[in-house]
């Protein structure tokens, strides 16, 4: 055999790069397999024309597998559990699996420091990184969409104009969330977010107009708002615009409100003492008017504003609401209500002017005047006309059952310092709740629900 291989070489002899182990190209291999058929391809003997191909499909596998292999060297470490990197049975590095590189945010061209991209700023929905504060943008002249007006443009809320049928809509709410809260710089300020434009004259009348249908204390509160509006959301010739078309439409107001002619007269007269009506404003419809209720209403104002030059406070024309009055003052209005009772007897009036004073939490201390009244009285009158009223206002409901058995108690609470001055108070006292309790009772209803809940005058006294 050795013999044989001697001959072989002597025949064929070899340069020095065919001892070389480097790879050979496509071009020397042909030159090689050109020179002599039976020639050796990595190691590989070639007997035949046929395994030629075979031989140059293997060395082309084995050099990619040994580029991959080289290539993927620093990526296959594993960590274990103790951070440290774990390697196979012989102390080789097991191979990464494919998987790994599509989760890979790495850039696959093999460019960068391997960062991660945009510097974590990248992604869908994201403007840049954490922290970072973007400055204004300086405009670019020589930019082909460079206007030069853009630069001193300014940009504002434009709000449109309120429209007619969605103004009433939108005010009444308003103007009656005020008669509850009583807030005149609420509502300025959500008028002035609203673009009332040619329509704000028809605030005051819209305020007016739904203060006729409520309480005195609303009305109050109505005077107000439209003298804290003047100068800020309305202007005097709104107002003045705003109670022309008042006395316009007052036929059609008194329809819905009977008494709308004197309230209008009154409200004309209040604002000319505000001083956002002008004083001219009355002298301007004399001998101009047609309308019977337009000059009912001016005439009503013209004479109240002559009584206010003889001593009449204007200012307080609609009163104070019941929760805003001292109590002191209601009182003494109590005490007047009944004294006027005693002498006119109509029941009638005194229930209107009780419920004028919005003072239904506090009707326990009227029915404590009027016994107490009765106690000090000497004669049956008294006696017979505040039964009866107290009848009356029991059975309208006017006042209710807490606040009529609360009345009594207090009473009795205070018959020991009452008799210091009244020395026949427990007998009358005792007198009047037997009648009370009869009396009332004829009706199906009772104060207290029986007369055991009345301790006796002697046992609160002693």
């Amino acid at each position: 055999m050795a013999t044989d291989c001697e001959a072989w070489l002597n025949a064929n002899p070899l340069d020095a790069d065919d001892l070389s182990d480097s790879f050979l190209s496509g071009e020397e291999e042909n030159g090689i397999i050109t020179k002599n058929i039976k020639n050796e391809i990595n190691g590989n003997w070639i007997s035949a024309p046929n395994s030629i191909h075979e031989a140059r499909l293997k060395a082309k596998a084995k050099r990619r597998l040994r580029k991959t292999s080289s290539r993927d060297s620093g990526r296959g470490d594993s960590f274990s559990e103790n951070g440290d990197p774990s390697r196979g049975t012989n102390g080789t590095v097991p191979p990464t699996s494919p998987k790994s590189k599509l989760l890979d945010r790495k850039s696959r061209a093999g460019k960068g420091r391997g960062l991660p991209k945009k510097g974590g700023a990248g992604g869908k929905g994201v403007w840049g990184p954490p922290g970072e504060v973007y400055d204004l943008e300086e405009v670019d002249v020589k930019d082909p969409n460079y206007d030069e007006a853009q630069e001193n443009c300014v940009y504002e809320t434009v709000v449109p104009p309120l429209e007619e049928g969605a103004f009433e809509k939108t005010l009444t709410p308003i103007v009656q969330e005020y008669f509850e809260h009583g807030d005149t710089n609420e509502v300025a300020e959500l008028l002035g977010e609203l673009n009332l434009g040619s329509m704000s004259s028809g605030v005051p009348m819209l305020a007016v107009s739904l203060a006729l249908e409520a309480k005195a204390s609303h009305r109050e509160l109505t005077s107000r708002l439209l003298t804290d509006l003047c100068g800020r959301v309305l202007s005097r010739s709104d107002v003045e615009s705003s109670f022309d078309k008042l006395l316009r439409e007052l036929p059609d107001l008194v329809l819905d409100t009977p008494g709308a002619t004197q309230l209008v007269g009154q409200f004309i007269a209040r604002a000319v003492k505000d001083q956002i009506l002008s004083k001219s404003y009355l002298d301007g419809y004399k001998g101009r008017v047609d309308c019977v209720h337009a000059r009912a209403a001016l005439d009503r104002a013209a004479v109240l504003l002559k009584m206010g030059m003889g001593g009449l406070r204007i200012d307080n024309l609609w009163g104070t609401g019941g929760g805003q009055r001292p109590v002191t003052q209601l009182v003494r209005e109590m005490t007047l209500l009944l004294k006027e009772y005693l002498l006119s007897g109509d029941n009638k009036e005194a229930e209107r002017c009780l419920r004028e004073l919005e003072v239904p939490h506090f009707h326990h201390e009227f029915v404590y005047e009027a016994i107490v009244m009765v106690l000090e009285s000497k004669g049956e009158k008294t006696f017979k006309m505040v039964l009866q009223l107290l009848k009356f206002l029991w059975v309208s409901s006017i006042i209710t059952v807490d606040q009529m058995r609360r009345g009594y108690e207090r009473v009795y609470m205070d018959i020991a310092e009452i008799n210091i001055d009244v020395p026949r108070a427990y007998f009358i006292l005792e007198q009047f709740v037997d009648k009370s309790f009869s009396l009332f009772n004829e009706k199906g209803g009772q104060i207290v629900g029986s007369k055991q809940h009345l301790p006796s005058p002697a046992a609160v006294c002693f």
